[in-house]
């Protein structure tokens, strides 16, 4: 039994389930489905409806020569216009099915296309508002999931699953309810082979959760362990074998391979049975051995024997059917789920009466705060930032530099204490004043596919080309982008036109210049840079200070060597602060700090 086949039992499973829900988690899924289609749901009762109509219009052809063939062996009205009646009851039949699957194809598609629009409009809407924390916790997987993997699965259960489902299940009720009409004995005979093929998926799935628990896991380490191979691949080859990242790998493969056993051998001979009894050669066989048996004894009529022969052996095609349908549920289910948890998370509070601040002088008043509520990274930091003056940020890597400079923009709130800005606490602000008033350059440099001038542009949309390239020459980045192929025409793309990170590093710096925001928050931003770049950029921050409130996180010391202040973390305290000169004499953790790099640096 190959992979294909386990996850062809697991979707079967998954169909048997639907109608009771399943665990209280897919109970919780399926309710997240149904409010996602609430929009939608007349649109799809009417997809459902006429998918049946169309399945069991379906039907109408073989029924037709099923009924045409009785008559030819005497069984009923053989005349002319009696065959020609079947005959016209078999081409409407078919021609419904088409009119039918057609309108509930299109339908489904509507609803499709409607329901998508307004999921994408809600996510966007949501992603507008929550807090800028949430994007840095989530990643931009968990975004891009959504908006596309999920997505496509609800596209697939709304314009796909359900009517192949619903049809699915409408066929094999008229194709079992005229088998009655012939003969009760034959379709009940007909119908416990199908009964038992589903027992026997029922048992080939009885530990379906545990085995696919273990598959998506190992599926998980391979995906990690490949990442990290991709990553290291420099390191992969300069020393051979890679060492400790193939052992992951091959440790994580053998997992997946042994956890896809464990369930082969489980299965065997309950999915062997379940092949075997969904077979229309299986049906074939049950059918003529009854049926012959029924006819010696004179229990049935040859005639009659001919609608199972016709009938029943195409009830099985039904099934795969009906296994992809029961597949779109739970896709749709774990989708909807997923797209529903976007959708709930807390949007940023906004303020009732918003106020603007008289200035922009940072005080930072006791602040405390706790990512996960229990464990505190920062605890009653107070300082004032005073506008035209450089406020630096420096310790111990977790000493809490970072999350400080997160809660300036309410990436997150402080969990105690405030910040204020001009007297006015962050969180009485509007986000669109706060992040206005702020020119943020983080590590983590990010670039748009877009051109040079553009990406600088995002400083102020209204800025000309001629002031995009003055910000660009107070970063000391002109003569680089002068030299890209097409200049600040040059469209930045995954190699980023060729630039280093420092250089990309400088072109966000010339970003906050543009900008012209009062407050300046540079996180690490000389982290990547070269000597001669990092000079450069500080010439470039000493013009963007004038007159501005900046707050610098750095980890080489002498950058910040002519800073106003220096605030020294450790441990999420403020054990020091002072200038550069002053805390030297303190002969404490900066004055550390400072040796060890004089040291590392000669």
């Amino acid at each position: 039994m190959g992979n294909d086949h386990v996850h062809g039992h697991h979707s079967m499973n998954d169909m048997l389930h639907s109608s009771t829900g399943g665990e209280n988690g897919q109970l919780a899924k399926s309710d997240a489905l149904w409010r996602l289609l609430r929009p939608v749901h007349l649109h799809l009762a009417w997809c459902a409806i006429l998918s049946a109509i169309g399945a069991a219009a379906g039907f109408a052809p073989y029924i037709a020569v099923a009924e045409i063939a009785r008559m030819m062996l005497g069984a009923g009205e053989t005349s002319g216009s009696a065959v020609w009646m079947w005959v016209a009851i078999g081409a409407i039949g078919a021609g419904v099915r088409l009119l039918f699957i057609f309108a509930s194809s299109r339908l489904g598609h509507y609803a499709d296309a409607a329901l998508l629009h307004d999921v994408r409009v809600r996510i966007v809407s949501k992603l507008g508002v929550l807090p800028l924390g949430w994007f840095r916790a989530s990643g931009s997987g968990a975004i891009k999931k959504r908006m596309t993997n999920d997505l496509e699965e609800m596209h697939q259960l709304i314009a796909h699953a359900l009517g192949e489902l619903v049809g699915a299940g409408a066929a094999m009720i008229t194709g079992f309810a005229y088998l009655l009409l012939v003969d009760w004995r034959m379709a009940l005979i007909s119908m416990a082979v199908l009964l038992l093929m589903v027992i026997s998926y029922r048992i080939a799935m009885r530990s379906a959760t545990t085995h696919m628990s273990r598959l998506l896991a190992a599926e998980g380490r391979i995906s990690a362990a490949s990442v990290e191979y991709a990553d290291g691949i420099a390191v992969v080859k300069a020393f051979g074998t890679g060492g400790r990242m193939n052992e992951r790998f091959g440790s994580a493969v053998k997992e997946h391979t042994n956890a896809m056993l464990d369930w082969v051998k489980e299965t065997t001979y309950s999915s062997a049975a379940s092949r075997l009894l969904s077979s229309e050669m299986t049906v074939l066989g049950v059918v003529m051995i009854a049926g012959l048996a029924l006819v010696s004894a004179d229990q049935l009529a040859m005639a009659d024997l001919l609608p199972f022969l016709v009938i029943a052996v195409g009830l099985p095609t039904s099934i795969m059917p009906a296994i992809q349908g029961g597949q779109g549920i739970r896709k749709g289910r774990v989708a909807a789920s997923n797209i529903e948890e976007l959708l709930q998370q807390p949007a940023l509070p906004e303020p009732a009466h918003p106020k603007q601040p008289a200035s922009y002088r940072v005080e930072l008043n006791d602040v405390s705060f706790s990512y996960d509520g229990s464990t505190e990274t920062l605890s009653s930091i107070s300082a004032v930032c005073e506008p035209g003056t450089v406020t630096a940020l420096v310790g111990p890597s977790g000493a809490g530099k970072s999350t400080l400079a997160s809660l300036l923009p309410r990436f997150y709130d402080v969990t105690g204490g405030s910040i204020t800005i001009g007297g006015v606490d962050v969180r009485d602000m509007t986000s669109e004043t706060l992040l206005s008033s702020m020119s943020l350059v983080f590590q983590d440099v990010i670039l748009l596919r877009d051109t040079v001038t553009e990406n600088i542009r995002i400083g102020r949309q209204d800025a000309s080309d001629e002031e995009v390239r003055e910000a660009a020459r107070a970063a000391h980045i002109h003569h680089v982008i002068e030299r890209l192929p097409q200049g600040y025409d040059t469209v930045l793309g995954s190699g980023d036109g060729g630039l280093s990170g420092g250089e990309k590093q400088r072109l966000t710096i010339a970003r906050a210049i543009l900008s012209g925001a009062p407050i300046v928050v540079l996180d690490e931003a000389t982290a990547s840079l070269d000597p001669d770049g990092e000079t450069a950029v500080q010439e470039a921050l000493a013009k963007l200070a004038t007159g501005k409130t900046v707050i610098v996180i750095a980890h080489r010391l002498h950058t910040i060597k002519s800073a106003d202040q220096i605030l020294v973390l450790n441990g999420g305290r403020l054990v020091e602060r002072g200038k550069h000169e002053e805390l030297l004499a303190k002969d404490g953790l900066y004055a550390r700090m400072w040796n060890a790099q004089q040291k590392g640096e000669s």
